[in-house]
Formats: C-alpha cells, structure tokens, sequence
C-alpha cells in the first residue's frame, strides 16, 4: 500500500474515532440519549428554547466539533425533551462558504448516529423559485437537488466507512413519506394549509444569492426553492440509517427577471425567521409528538 493510500485509510479511520470521542464526551453529560435531532437553520434557533430540563453546550467546548461563524446561528448543541421525547437541538449549522470541508460540515450527523439518534428534522431558510410560493410560506421537503453533490463535491466522497453506511446508498425515499403526510396535516389542524406546500429544495454553494441566470436554470431543473444547506446533512444521515423530515421556511422571492426591484439579504431573511418562528415550533412540536419508535428494537414506527 502506497503512502498516499495508507495516509486515506487513516484519515477515514480517525474521524470515526473523532466521532466516537465526541460522542462519548457527551454520553457522559447528558441524562439521556436523543432519539430525535433537530437542525435549527438561520433565525429558526427558538426552537431550542422550548426543551424541557435542556444541557446546552457551546460548540467551542465540544471536542472536535466546528464553530458556527454565521449571524443567527447561536452555536450551541441542547439536549433536552419535547412531548417527552428525548431530543437534541443544533442551534446553528455549518456551511461549505464558511471555509469548511464537507466532512466537517456533517460531522455532527455522524456524532448523532453514534448518540443513538433514529431521525432527523431539519430546518432552512430558503428563496422562493415557485410563482405561488411568497415569503412566509412553509415548504416540507418532498426531495432535494444537490448541486455541489453533482459536482462530486459529496460528504461521502472518499473511503467509505461501513460502521456508518452503506458505500452506495439510494436516496429515492429519502424524506420520509409517513412524516411528510403527518406535516401536512398538522399544517392543516393549525389552520395553516394555505401557506404550507411540498416541493424540490436545491441546495447551492453560496454565500452569494444566486443571479437572475442561475434562478431561471435551477427552476427549469424543477427547483421551488433554494438554499445553501441541508443537502449534505441530509446524505449523511440518509447513509447512516435515519429518518428525514426536511423544512424550508421561504423568506424571498428569488429574482428571475431583470427589471425586478426585489432584493434580498441575510437581515431580511432572519426576520422572517422571527415572524414565522411560533409557527414553526408548533409545527415541529406537534410532528416530534405523533412519533412513535418500537420499544424492542428502538426503531421508529411508522
């Protein structure tokens, strides 16, 4: 085995000790394992205030982990209950445009995995590529397209580590139907129905919003939103076994002519957040309670 080669196999094999390291370092602070992880994306962080009995650490005390570097992303992981299910809150998230590789952009999920985690909810701002999509809508994620993951650029690019996951994992039903169902109907009781659709998320690279160009490309994809994120958490935890439910809270039109005076920024997008945010707890409040996991294998049921 070349040099080259061994230096790949050890790389892989260390940051499954990574994970395991920071999981154990959490295992030993927390009362109980989260069977429920919750991504908080940007200005959607009250969520996290809603946890019973919650243990918040900072991202800058966790071994190994990242620190977020985004306005609206507090940087801090808690743990806690939610119609008494054991949950964990990621107040913050991390992005390619922060420097990050990709690996280190999931590294949370993998931690997850290995706390015993069997579902992942996670949240986003996004832009609206539908004409029938406005600011404040809510869109649950029936699929994704992940633009850098076409480009190879993939949190599973490199040796595959099996104790996570398969080498080639199909995501064709990667966002849960049965959670996907139950959203819409919650949406419905909350009297929500009319602002809460179910469409393509596309993720991009950012930090830029995208041109007027790359708007008409992505929605002829068959894109009705877009963001700078979720995509890569979400093959993750695909490949380690977890059930997804995905969220985008539209907070802008995304400019598609020219001529257009709309603009956006990250100020107007993190209002949004705050004027949408009960909504969205209640929402999630509501989903985290209608599941149920099997008490002989802990596997969630449908």
């Amino acid at each position: 085995m070349d040099q080259g080669a061994e230096g790949r196999c050890w790389h892989c094999s260390r940051r499954y000790e990574d994970c395991e390291e920071t999981a154990r370092w959490l295992l030993d602070r927390i009362q109980c394992p989260p069977d429920i992880a919750i991504i908080c994306g940007s200005g959607l962080g009250l969520l996290a205030e809603t946890l019973s009995s919650p243990k918040i650490f900072n991202y800058s005390q966790i071994p190994h982990f990242p620190e977020s570097t985004v306005v609206g992303h507090s940087g801090q992981l808690v743990f806690g209950a939610l119609q008494d299910k054991s949950c964990v809150c990621m107040k913050g998230r991390f992005h390619v445009y922060e420097g990050y590789p990709l690996w280190k952009v999931t590294f949370p999920i993998r931690v997850f995995k290995l706390l015993g985690v069997k579902v992942l909810m996670v949240t986003n701002a996004a832009g609206s590529l539908c004409e029938t999509y406005r600011p404040g809508d809510l869109m649950i994620i029936r699929d994704h397209i992940n633009m850098p993951g076409l480009a190879a650029l993939n949190p599973l690019r490199g040796p595959n580590d099996d104790r996570f996951g398969p080498r080639f994992p199909s995501l064709w039903d990667t966002y849960d139907r049965d959670l996907r169902i139950t959203a819409l109907e919650i949406a419905q009781k909350l009297g929500q129905a009319n602002l809460t659709h179910e469409g393509v998320y596309c993720m991009v690279g950012g930090p830029n919003f995208e041109s007027v160009a790359e708007a008409k490309f992505l929605q002829k994809l068959g894109a009705d939103a877009v963001g700078m994120s979720t995509a890569p958490e979400v093959v993750v935890a695909k490949h380690c076994g977890m059930r997804v439910f995905g969220l985008s809270l539209i907070t802008n039109r995304v400019a598609q002519a020219y001529e257009t005076q709309e603009s956006v920024n990250h100020s107007s997008v993190l209002e949004v957040g705050k004027q949408r945010s009960q909504l969205l707890q209640m929402l999630i409040t509501d989903l985290v309670r209608s599941i149920q996991f099997k008490v002989e294998n802990q596997e969630p049921a449908a």
